[in-house]
């Protein structure tokens, strides 16, 4: 996978194997920037929530379907396939 900045909240990813990239803008960013192989889906959930001040539940619905977006994209995988 590759993966460049332009700056801010915009990161662009690429699964080597495509021949398109996918640019992560706004949340999206920031929930690429909080995986780091440490935090927990819920860690990664509650800094949403604090980040916008968003009404419980509502960002990690979104958060949830953004991941599995991710997972079946090749561009991550679950911490225990490791």
């Amino acid at each position: 996978m590759a993966e460049a900045r332009t700056g801010g909240q915009r990161v662009a990813l690429l699964h080597l194997d495509e021949s398109q990239p996918v640019v992560l803008e706004g949340p999206a960013a920031v929930i690429w920037e909080l995986i780091d192989g440490h935090r927990s889906d819920q860690e990664i959930y509650g800094r949403l929530e604090e980040t916008f001040e968003d009404e419980l539940g509502q960002m990690q619905v979104q958060a949830e379907l953004f991941l599995a977006s991710l997972e079946a994209r090749r561009l991550i995988e679950p911490a225990n396939a490791a």
